[in-house]
């Protein structure tokens, strides 16, 4: 996949060395007319129980990638059972077609291949890496996993004690208990966008076999996932690879409807929360409000814009909280888009004693990405996604979580071949537009974790907005 990377480079960008060194961050590289990224194409074909196949060859190095998909994730979590998909997912290849979990992982192991498992709101994934010598021989294990996974009663428990330990654990830490409060506080603990994936330790206790299995059998299912490989070989002969352990894959009954989770609502006025950690190192702050759908029309302004602001090392916020002022190692802002909007926040770690001042300095920059954008931070900005863009498909194993989030957002085919091109026609204009309609300052939720007698005066001081305090194990509930 190296060779892509090069061919990417040389052929789209016009820059052969970029391969081998990063682009130089203190002055933008020029660039010619918008390029465009070749890739090879993606075959499509339908087994014969209607799983749909996508597959790239890419034959430099002897391995193969296949991604089994379903397009359902924790977003289909039943209210009070939140964290179900995520430990069905995890739990598929802990013991499968009456091998136990060690067994399975000897197998895999001794093929030289890798299995893993894994689920985000809006789908979930199994995917195989193996050498192509070893693909017949993996298949078939790969189908016990998502057909057949025996769900054995020890590794359950083993599991939830796992997940239970890190829950305990993470209300030691600031940095675990800001990341889990500001969707919480954001969306509301009902809105299913409020609870992690993995869910809350109530729901962890009294998951039982039955709901996995039940979870199992209702969303892993032909008519709502797809196979895609990619990798050194061709589908002459892959198809009667995964036609033969795959094709006769049948559920019965209607798949599920799935009711969307609902839009959240911008909160009307900006709220500030305070939540005790007791003599922590550093303050954890998080700013931040309702995001985007993947589906929006805006993404690729919302991306430029949001690379000036936090999404890149230069980004004002980075240099503003590190370079400038030194309160924190690093700072960024995020819009996390998943079917239905997620949060966006920006965030840092600050020093204890500057946490005032360094939220003051959050709230400048949020507001000064609503001025204009001077020629050459667009230009950055947009050299620097350009650039960068060739990384995401360097193995095949990148490649093929490329073609997950095009199956699993509707992604039209050409939307890689048209990114950097279109990343390169955001206009200032355009940035400007997204920043005033998604940035809003005076809406947004403020939460931070840290020592409550040093921080809660100075941040009262601010009059940001109504001051809450939040106990810790409101968080956790």
């Amino acid at each position: 996949m190296r060779t892509i990377v090069a061919m990417v480079m040389a052929g789209a960008l016009g820059v052969v060395s970029i391969a081998a060194q990063k682009p130089d961050r203190s002055a933008p590289p020029a660039l010619g007319p918008a390029p465009s990224l070749r890739l090879p194409p993606v075959q499509k074909f339908t087994l014969a129980n209607g799983l749909p196949v996508w597959l790239v060859e890419q034959h430099e190095v002897p391995l193969v990638q296949v991604n089994l998909v379903v397009r359902t994730g924790s977003s289909a979590d039943p209210f009070g059972a939140f964290g179900l998909a995520s430990l069905t997912a995890a739990m598929i290849d802990e013991g499968a077609g009456g091998r136990g979990a060690l067994d399975l992982a000897d197998a895999f192991d001794m093929l030289g291949a890798q299995l893993g498992t894994t689920s985000s709101f809006d789908a979930s994934s199994v995917r195989l890496s193996v050498p192509v010598a070893r693909l017949a021989e993996a298949l078939p294990l790969v189908a016990d996993v998502v057909q057949r996974p025996d769900f054995p009663g020890a590794e359950l428990e083993r599991l939830r004690e796992e997940r239970l330990t890190s829950l305990l654990q993470a209300r030691d830490n600031p940095a675990a208990i800001v990341q889990a409060a500001f969707p919480r506080l954001l969306f509301g603990p009902e809105h299913r966008y409020g609870t992690s994936p993995t869910g809350t330790a109530a729901s962890t206790t009294t998951m039982r076999v039955e709901d996995l299995r039940s979870f199992h059998g209702a969303h892993y299912r032909p008519d709502n996932a797809a196979l895609l490989v990619v990798g050194d070989i061709t589908a002459a002969d892959a198809r009667p690879l995964l036609e033969r352990h795959f094709g006769g894959w049948t559920v019965s009954g209607a798949r599920p409807e799935v009711a969307a989770v609902p839009a959240a609502r911008q909160p009307a006025r900006r709220q500030v929360y305070l939540i005790d950690k007791p003599g922590a190192a550093q303050s954890q702050v998080r700013v931040g409000g309702i995001g985007v759908p993947r589906s929006t029309a805006d993404y690729f302004p919302l991306l430029v814009m949001n690379t000036v602001l936090g999404g890149s090392f230069t980004s004002r916020l980075n240099t503003n909280l590190r370079e400038k002022h030194g309160y924190a190692y690093g700072a960024g802002s995020t819009f996390d888009m998943r079917r239905t909007a997620g949060p966006f926040f920006a965030t840092a770690g600050v020093q204890t004693d500057k946490t005032a001042e360094a939220i003051t300095e959050f709230f400048r920059e949020l507001n000064g990405i609503l001025a204009p954008l001077s020629a050459e931070e667009l230009d950055k900005a947009r050299n620097y996604l350009a650039l960068g863009f060739p990384r995401d498909f360097e193995t095949t194993g990148d490649l093929a979580r490329r073609l997950e989030e095009l199956y699993v957002f509707d992604l039209p085919e050409e939307y890689y071949a048209e990114y950097v091109a279109r990343v390169q026609a955001v206009t200032a204009a355009d940035v400007a537009r997204v920043a005033k309609a998604y940035i809003q300052p005076d809406r947004f939720a403020v939460v931070v974790v840290g020592d409550r007698s040093v921080i809660e005066a100075p941040v009262r001081a601010l009059k940001l907005g109504t001051v809450t305090i939040v106990p810790l194990d409101e968080v956790f509930k």
